[in-house]
């Protein structure tokens, strides 16, 4: 298996649900087995102790309230699933639902409290009482970790914690995408591969799907294996047709594995986060501009995004944007790996959302005080970028508010966009 579709398959099974029940159903087996192992007797659970007709209350309780509890949870994150589709974003059904630890264990628990009774009830004469205790036991379990799960579900589900915990996955990206401080040099030219010698081209020959992650070490050690360079055509987070170039090998006269050289390469049918420097990014501003939409008209929301916008772009503009090229051991360039500059992620974060809410004050206060925030506390090198997104955003500002005294209200930098104290630099 390559690199790329064991990274798929790894991607695949942190974002289903039905592992958790399948691994506490093995855990249930086990538990059966286990006081059958000669010598090993644990004997009944103090408090858990049962007469027959009591075993079989319990177990029967147990069953019935542990399958209720399975078909609500089930139920409620379709609906769940539903509404963050309808309210927030379709992209977070995957990156926040689906790879949500604390409800794939809950659900995991309440699949384990449900075999163990069965299989406790239809074998009361020969279980052992461990067994039976266990069984017993786990309907408190059950009770408790249904109880935390609505609580944590009713958070979950609120646009300040779904925009929080997309902010919070993507300052872990750029902490592994761009590892070094930014200080006071600017970030890398972006390279210009007409200067590179003419290459070999290698089509993407699997299905078409949208690139996951990349590793860089095997790529790396082939390039430099045969003495050339290896130049990856997509981004990460981009879509490839099947038959369309994937990479290009420059110079080199050595021989090279095509295929795993391509199997360096994730695919899978929609973006993920691990890799991808932007995607956090564009979630929450997918967020705030559906907040902004006329249907929804709930700019509250699309302020608590450019918070958490504002968070990202505080972060990635003190790191360094690595340059294009990946070098070896030896300082020679051997793969071109791109991946989104200053201005693409100023861009991303503000421009839709200054094209939507232009209109609203909170929206306009609230990005001048970002922008002006962002200029005083970042390098100097960053400013050029956010002082062009300023004078965007009074141009966008001059053609949505025609009274004067709407636009210069709407032109003061707030941070609590209106009734807050104004953004001193």
């Amino acid at each position: 298996m390559t690199w790329g579709r064991w990274y798929a398959a790894k991607s695949y099974v942190m974002s289903t649900l039905w592992l958790s029940p399948l691994v506490a159903c093995v855990l249930a087996q086990l538990t059966y087995r286990l006081p059958h192992i000669p010598g090993i007797d644990f004997g009944a659970i103090p408090g858990f102790v049962y007469t027959e007709q009591g075993q079989i209350a319990a177990l029967e309780i147990n069953i019935t309230m542990n399958l209720t509890f399975i078909v609500f949870t089930l139920a409620s994150m379709l609906v769940a699933i539903q509404i963050a589709s309808a309210q927030l974003s379709p992209r977070v059904i995957a990156t926040v639902l689906l790879r949500n630890n604390v409800v794939r264990i809950v659900v995991g628990l309440f699949a384990y409290g449900l075999v163990i009774s069965r299989g406790a009830r239809n074998r009361t004469e020969t279980i052992p009482d461990f067994v039976i205790s266990i069984a017993a036991l786990w309907g408190l379990v059950s009770v408790v970790a249904f109880l935390f799960l609505i609580d944590y579900a009713a958070r979950l589900l609120r646009p300040l914690s779904i925009v929080r915990r997309m902010a919070e996955q993507g300052l872990k990206v750029f902490a592994d995408v761009y590892p070094e401080a930014a200080g006071s040099q600017p970030d890398l030219p972006r390279l210009r591969t007409d200067t590179l010698p003419a290459g070999r081209t290698i089509a993407h020959a699997g299905k078409s799907g949208v690139i996951l992650a990349v590793t860089i070490r095997a790529p790396v050690a082939a390039a430099a294996r045969f003495g050339g360079l290896v130049e990856l055509m997509p981004q990460v987070g981009d879509f490839v047709a099947t038959g369309r170039p994937l990479l290009v090998v420059h110079g080199g006269g050595g021989p090279l594995d095509d295929r795993h050289l391509a199997g360096q390469v994730a695919f899978g049918p929609e973006r993920t986060i691990e890799q991808d420097s932007t995607f956090a990014v564009r979630i929450i501003v997918d967020i705030a501009i559906k907040a902004l939409s006329p249907a929804i008209n709930d700019p509250t929301t699309a302020v608590t995004a450019i918070d958490q916008l504002q968070r990202l772009l505080q972060d990635v503009g003190q790191r360094q944007l690595r340059g294009e090229e990946i070098l070896d051991a030896t300082g020679q360039p051997r793969l071109i790996l791109r991946t989104s500059n200053w201005e693409d992620f100023v861009q991303l974060s503000c421009s839709e959302i200054r094209y939507y809410g232009a209109s609203s004050f909170q929206i306009a206060r609230k990005l001048q005080a970002m922008l002006l925030s962002l200029m005083h506390e970042l390098p100097q090198h960053r400013a050029p970028v956010l002082q062009r997104e300023i004078d965007l955003l009074n141009l966008a500002l001059a053609g949505s508010f025609v009274a004067p005294a709407d636009l210069e209200l709407a032109r003061i930098a707030d941070s609590q966009r209106l009734g807050g104290r104004l953004y001193r630099g």
